[in-house]
This record gives structure tokens, C-alpha cells and sequence, in this order.
């Protein structure tokens, strides 16, 4: 099975702005020896509705007749909902597709992990985040994955008046991952944050496309990432953000900061803004450079050494990243993390 034989999917190129620097055909065009639908491990119902969006990639899973499922959160969790996806078979399709609700007044807090334990394995993910009226959710997403293992992860984001979501997103390791996040602030008064450490090894690729339009007033979003790239990795940030007539007194903020620790690591940043309005808040920017060569001396003048004044530095931006959860249990479960205890 090839993806690219999927009827009905205009599959983006490179003609496609969003992906001038994003090369799908290695993956499109792969034999895959198999297809799994898989049902999480939860309290989920089917969905009488699939996942709409513009996005041609979420239409993967409806050509391969993935069914949608729904979790319903309708009180406050005491502990994150923990979702661990691990992929055990060879040479595989595999494609979940979940909407995430959250009733009115509630906060929530879901953690999900994405590993694999077989190489040559395609994850095709969807996900819709429905926050109602005055409801938060905390999501944090930790991506480890290996050389060969691929991921298309497709978010929609629907908040109603005065609710809030805040991502946070830990991608690690030396695979493909494609990231991309849609969001209509429709409604008044909501907050959208989405942060990300991004930690790439080897020629691991990792692209990340932010689609933000701010429809109504007072409403709030953030885009923040960090990169790190070793080896001959490479990261790819673009971000538009849109804000129209109606939508007075937006905040919206877009950064992006990379360190490249090799000759051969590669970052294509590009945040932009389309601003129709004069009474809001904005600001977006992206800087790129090796390790402070000061902050490297002053720590090695402490009688600290070299490899460990560089681990320092570099744990002080992943830091920056574990500062914005919001939720304690979930700052925690990403600090103590380990790839081991899962594969």
C-alpha cells in the first residue's frame, strides 16, 4: 500500500507555501505491507462525525476508513489522562483519529506519548480539542522516536468564550514528524498557548506549521519553540498568524530559537503575521546561533568542564520549555520521562 495511491487527497508539495521546505514524496510514496486502526485503551464512543478541516493530511484517515472516536471530559481530572501509543509491528500503516471534549467549567489535563519499538512504522494521527466555556486543558505531547519511524499529527483547536488550552510539545529522537496545528478563535475572550522543545538527533526531521486566525476580540495565542539540532537533523517552523477586523485587542505572539550544535543541522524558521487591525498586541521573531561562547567561559571559569558547562546550557533552554506547564503532575511526568521505561 502507497499513500500516494489514496484516492481524493491532493496531497501538499513543495509548490504549497506551507511545505516549500517539507518533502513528503519519501513517505507517500513508500510500500507499506500493512494498515491498523487502533482504538485507544479508554473510555472513548464513536463519533457520528469524522474530523473536517482543509487539511488534506487529515484525510488519510478518513480514505483508509479510520473511525472517529470521542473522549468526553466532563469533570476535573486529579490526574492526567495518560495515552501512550507504541508500535509494535514492522512496516505499518497505523491511524487513530480522537476528539478531545471538554465541558463547560472543567480542567482537564492529557498527556500522550508517541514511541515505537519496530522500525519502518507510519503514525496517521487527528486530533480535535473542543474546550467549551470557561474550561482549560493542559496537553502535553512527547514524541521519541526512531530513525525509521514516521508521523503526520493533525490538531484542531475549537474554544468557546473564555476557555484556554496550553500545548506543550517534546519532540525527540532521530525520526520523521510532521506537526501541524489549526486554530479559529471564534469566540471571545480565549487563550491559546502552544510550546515546544524540539531535541533532534541524526538526520531526524522534524516540521511544525501553525495556522492561527483570530476571528473575534480579546482572545490571546502564543507560539513559542525551542530547537536543538545535532548531526545532520533538521527542523522546520512556519507560523501564520491572522488577525481580522472584528478582533480587537489580540495578543499574538510567535517565537522561535535554535541552537545548532553541527555544520550540518539545518533550520528553516519563518513566523509571520497578517494583521488587519491597529488595537492589539503583537510581536514574532527567530534567532539562530551555537552555544554563548561567554556563558561557556563563566561556567568553565567555576571550575566546571566543558561537556558539562554545554549540558547546563543546553538543559536551561529545555528548561524555558518545562517552565510553561501549567499543570504540576504534568511538568513532573515530562521532567522524569525516560524512553526506557516504555520500549
Amino acid at each position: 500500500m502507497k499513500l500516494i495511491e489514496l484516492e481524493n487527497i491532493k496531497f501538499p508539495t513543495k509548490k504549497d507555501e506551507d511545505f516549500r521546505k517539507i518533502n513528503l514524496n519519501p513517505l507517500l510514496e513508500k510500500e507499506f505491507e500493512s494498515f491498523n486502526e487502533y482504538k485507544i485503551d479508554l473510555k472513548v464512543q464513536e463519533s457520528s462525525e469524522v474530523i473536517d478541516s482543509s487539511n488534506e493530511l487529515i484525510k488519510i484517515n478518513e480514505r483508509l476508513e479510520t473511525k472517529t472516536y470521542e473522549l468526553n471530559i466532563s469533570e476535573d481530572t486529579k490526574e492526567p489522562i495518560v495515552i501512550v501509543h507504541k508500535l509494535k509491528d514492522e512496516n505499518s500503516i497505523n491511524t487513530n483519529s480522537l476528539k478531545v471534549n471538554v465541558s463547560e467549567g472543567i480542567k482537564a489535563s492529557l498527556i500522550e506519548v508517541f514511541i515505537n519499538e519496530k522500525d519502518n512504522n507510519f503514525y496517521s494521527v487527528n486530533r480535535e480539542f473542543n474546550i467549551n466555556e470557561n474550561a482549560h486543558l493542559e496537553y502535553l505531547k512527547i514524541q521519541d522516536m526512531s530513525e525509521k519511524t514516521s508521523l503526520i499529527l493533525n490538531y484542531i483547536n475549537n474554544l468557546e468564550d473564555n476557555s484556554s488550552i496550553n500545548h506543550t510539545n517534546f519532540e525527540l529522537g532521530k525520526g520523521f514528524a510532521l506537526c501541524i496545528y489549526d486554530s479559529n478563535l471564534e469566540k471571545e475572550n480565549t487563550t491559546l498557548n502552544i510550546n515546544g522543545y524540539v531535541n533532534l538527533f541524526e538526520k531526524a526531521n522534524s516540521s511544525s506549521i501553525f495556522n492561527t486566525t483570530h476571528i473575534e476580540k480579546n482572545n490571546s495565542s502564543n507560539i513559542k519553540y525551542k530547537h536543538i539540532l545535532h548531526d545532520d537533523s533538521k527542523a522546520v517552523f512556519e507560523a501564520m498568524s491572522k488577525v481580522n477586523e472584528k478582533a480587537l485587542y489580540s495578543k499574538v505572539h510567535q517565537n522561535t530559537d535554535t541552537i545548532l550544535l553541527s555544520d550540518d543541522a539545518t533550520i528553516f524558521a519563518k513566523p509571520h503575521l497578517e494583521i488587519n487591525i491597529d488595537e492589539l498586541e503583537a510581536s514574532h521573531g527567530a534567532t539562530t546561533g551555537s552555544l554563548d561562547k561567554d556563558q561557556l567561559l563563566y561556567l568553565q571559569s567555576r571550575g566546571i568542564d566543558e561537556a558539562l558547562a554545554k549540558k547546563m546550557l543546553l538543559k536551561a533552554i529545555e528548561n524555558e520549555i518545562l517552565d510553561t506547564i501549567q499543570d504540576s503532575k504534568v511538568k513532573d511526568y515530562a521532567i522524569n520521562y525516560e524512553r526506557n521505561s516504555y520500549v
